[in-house]
């Protein structure tokens, strides 16, 4: 389990991310926080050369943040089949109030190999 912890800005806020007009937590931003969290979780499993990219996400924004709320999002692995891993993630205000829930999948690739195949 990766566990990571945020504090909201005004560049994390909907508004600054155009996901809307509010200055509270943008669910890109919360997105992208749950990614690290599956990031991190997934790093002492992969071996030299190797690097993981998404490939699905399914994201529920429950409630909202204001510009100052700490965030924890925990990430935990689910499900490995070969390359690919999935993770339930979760992200929640310091009042332990739930914000966001996902599943997302993530599949290990050799970095070099996926570079080159991107140009």
């Amino acid at each position: 389990m990766a566990q990571l912890t945020f504090m909201v800005t005004s560049s994390d806020t909907a508004a600054a991310a155009g996901s809307g007009d509010t200055d509270v937590l943008g669910t890109p931003v919360v997105l992208a926080w749950m990614e690290q969290a599956t990031v991190v979780e997934l790093a002492p499993l992969l071996g030299p050369g190797q690097t993981s990219v998404g490939t699905r996400v399914e994201l529920e924004h429950l409630a909202a943040a204001a510009v100052g709320a700490t965030v924890l999002v925990r990430a935990d692995l689910a499900h490995t089949d070969g390359r690919l891993h999935r993770f339930v993630v979760a992200a929640q205000d310091n009042a332990g109030r739930l914000l966001a829930t996902a599943t997302l999948t993530r599949v290990v690739v050799d970095r070099e190999r996926f570079l080159r195949r991107t140009g």
